[in-house]
């Protein structure tokens, strides 16, 4: 019997007033897989990422989320997803498991399950020693695994990340990955990530989705891409290739130097 897909997006277009953001878009991920939408700034990613978490309606085309039509089920899509926005999405004055407990009731978490889940998302984040204090303490690091607690604290089907770690040093970027694989292995869940960090999306993701100007471009593995360039290319020149532009401000090739090299004595420190 076929599975059903995780995500089945077929034909999306969505237009502000006459800017069209996403024209034509199809795509389809399989339940536990790890797929990256890859794309310049404005190339369409978080309206698509916005869409599939029913925030912005579906103007053309169809979108269906574990067989879900996203028209006519969309309570019943959100109480099946987790998001981490763009944005920092915590409440600083409130305490980190007081920021978990909010979102537990905000999806619905039976009362008799919600310490439970609310203890069990943090341990999995490694915050639950700071979890009662304030979030506005929280390094920029921690706010983020926060957030990821909050988006996992009703044990989503689907995990919608946009830009999970922008603005992150390398180590930091590291430990939210490490918590998201540990969550993903343990709970099957499926992960759509927007990212500028072509190594994050080379070394996470199954396979990857390049954007620009509304379209997709290629869908297929970083390894099967990269040989569509040349056999030594990376996913930074897949996305050169297919995008035509740069990746935006701070992924300068000599900004992914820097990176590779942090991470490099990072790992011969830790």
């Amino acid at each position: 019997m076929t599975k059903t897909l995780a995500i089945d997006c077929r034909g999306l277009s969505h237009r502000y007033g006459d800017f069209t953001a996403v024209e034509d878009f199809t795509l389809q991920v399989a339940p536990g897989e790890t797929v990256g939408l890859l794309g310049p700034n404005g190339a369409g990613k978080t309206t698509v990422v916005r869409v599939l978490t029913t925030l912005t309606p579906v103007q053309r085309g169809d979108v269906a989320v574990f067989g879900l039509d996203s028209r006519r089920h969309t309570m019943d899509i959100r109480h099946n997803i987790g998001y981490v926005p763009q944005q920092l999405s915590i409440e600083q004055a409130l305490t980190g498991r007081q920021n978990v407990e909010l979102f537990a009731r905000l999806y619905d978490v039976p009362r008799r399950e919600r310490r439970a889940r609310v203890d069990e998302a943090l341990s999995a984040m490694n915050l639950h020693d700071v979890a009662d204090a304030l979030a506005g303490t929280y390094s920029g690091g921690m706010v983020r695994r926060l957030e990821l607690a909050q988006a996992l604290v009703n044990r989503p089907s689907l995990l919608l990340l946009d830009e999970p770690t922008v603005g992150l040093d390398p180590i930091a970027r590291d430990g939210v990955w490490a918590q998201v694989q540990y969550m993903q292995q343990n709970f099957g869940m499926t992960v759509l990530l927007t990212t500028h960090y072509m190594e994050e999306a080379d070394a996470l993701c199954d396979r990857v989705a390049l954007m620009d100007r509304g379209r997709l471009q290629a869908v297929g593995s970083p390894a099967e891409l990269k040989k569509t360039v040349s056999p030594e290319a990376t996913l930074e020149d897949v996305f050169r290739h297919y995008a035509g532009t740069d990746l935006g401000e701070g992924t300068s090739q000599a900004g992914f130097r820097a990176v590779r090299s942090s991470r490099r004595t990072a790992r011969r420190v830790s």
